[in-house]
């Protein structure tokens, strides 16, 4: 029975976390709620760090979950700036990392997230190496683009994923030279596929920015602590004032690790595995967001999904059944991003080798398209770019999982609402 005697601890102050205790409130819960953050900024929300905020059109402030007062006014007690480094499951206990305190729960979230993949290669310790995943990564970047259009200067990235060609994006409207390396053929192979990827590699030559392809950075090159080029497996040398690892993140398992709960298989992406009410190993221990590997009845499949919407829908839904409510996480993938005059959005799940056919509806050439990859004539997901307020329809087709005709798919006149059943 849940009531003011418990106490709700939540690890990980990001867009999950905070989502999870404005749900605790909204819901009724009137016992104790402890949301404990490693970083000293309040919980904000992380895909402006690539678009609107790194670009300088989004205020610092605009970012932020909540007002800092919110906290304090809905008695969510709000840790800054501190870490978590164990947990006592018999006991019921989270240690807080500098002074040892310990603090019970009833409950416990774990919100913990995802760390940047770092680059294992010499030059790293150099001064102009990058990654963007917290707040402050993306101060620091957004004035070193700033200073590298000014002067002219060349910024590397290793990796042509979401994060990569944003970030490209954003380097040439400041002015900057920018050069993309990737192993795959083409970018975001392991979303796209190549019959898509090859869109926005057009779109980014159109830019200006060159690419790399089919080569990994094996070293970067540097002269008194400054990036000087990189160099890749391939033996070509790029000339560079400074390089981000873009090659994607992990997820931050090792207080759940640590505590003996069930981890899903690096095929699955890893993560901590959930089920469908986001419960752990522990059945008092729930987790969410980018560290959570739940079951998906849709796609029969376990995913992790490192996406905003997970957080924003996945936050909710873990505070609700910590609260003992029914709960089925199963919401259909969904992200956005924007890149120069181009805005999209994917509905989904469909990496290479799960699908048989993609189908376009409209012109792919003029970048005003929705796509659709197929199985056996089921619809595994959907992307359309700079043609919106489809996303509905497409999630219905996806989660119709029935065979359409894809003729009427491939035609625009023909109104998706049409072709669910």
């Amino acid at each position: 029975m849940v009531d003011a005697d418990q106490t709700f601890v939540i690890v990980g102050g990001g867009l999950a976390g905070a989502k999870a205790a404005e749900t605790l409130r909204a819901e009724g819960f009137t016992g104790r709620v402890i949301l404990i953050c490693d970083e000293r900024d309040h919980p904000y929300e992380r895909p402006p760090l690539s678009k609107g905020f790194l670009l300088g059109k989004e205020t610092r402030d605009s970012v932020f979950v909540h007002e800092p007062a919110w906290y304090a006014q809905n008695d969510i007690e709000l840790h800054l700036g501190q870490t978590v480094d164990a947990i006592d499951r018999t006991a019921k206990t989270v240690r807080f990392g500098d002074d040892g305190t310990l603090a019970h729960y009833d409950k416990l979230l774990l919100a913990t997230g995802a760390e940047p993949r770092r680059l294992d290669v010499p030059g790293t310790d150099l001064a102009g190496v990058h990654h963007l995943r917290r707040l402050a990564h993306a101060e620091r970047l957004k004035g070193v683009l700033a200073s590298l259009g000014r002067d002219n200067g060349h910024l590397v990235i290793a990796g042509a994923g979401w994060i990569g060609l944003e970030i490209a994006a954003a380097a040439r409207e400041y002015g900057a030279e920018v050069t993309v390396i990737e192993p795959e053929p083409t970018p975001l192979h392991g979303v796209l596929g190549p019959e898509l990827g090859s869109v926005f590699a057009d779109l980014h030559r159109e830019h200006g920015v060159r690419f790399h392809f089919g080569a990994r950075l094996t070293e970067i090159v540097g002269q008194d602590g400054m990036v000087l080029a990189v160099r890749t497996d391939d033996g070509e040398e790029h000339p560079a004032h400074d390089v981000l690892a873009a090659i994607g993140a992990a997820p931050r398992t090792g207080l759940a690790e640590a505590a003996g709960l069930t981890l899903a298989d690096r095929a699955h992406g890893g993560g901590i595995a959930v089920d469908a009410r986001l419960r752990t190993s522990d059945p008092d221990i729930h987790a969410v967001g980018d560290v959570a590997s739940f079951p998906h009845g849709l796609f029969d499949t376990r995913l992790r999904v490192e996406h905003w919407a997970n957080a924003l829908n996945g936050g909710p839904a873990a505070a609700r059944a910590m609260l003992g409510k029914e709960v089925t996480y199963d919401r259909v993938p969904y992200f956005f991003s924007d890149q120069y005059d181009l805005g999209m959005e994917y509905s989904g799940w469909a990496p290479p080798g799960s699908y048989d056919e993609v189908v376009i509806r409209g012109d792919a050439g003029k970048r005003e398209f929705v796509a659709f990859w197929l199985k056996e004539g089921r619809v595994l997901a959907g992307m359309n770019v700079n043609v919106w307020d489809v996303t509905e329809p497409v999630q219905k087709l996806i989660r119709a999982g029935t065979p359409v005709n894809t003729e009427a798919l491939a035609d625009p006149h023909v109104p998706l609402e049409d072709l669910a059943p």
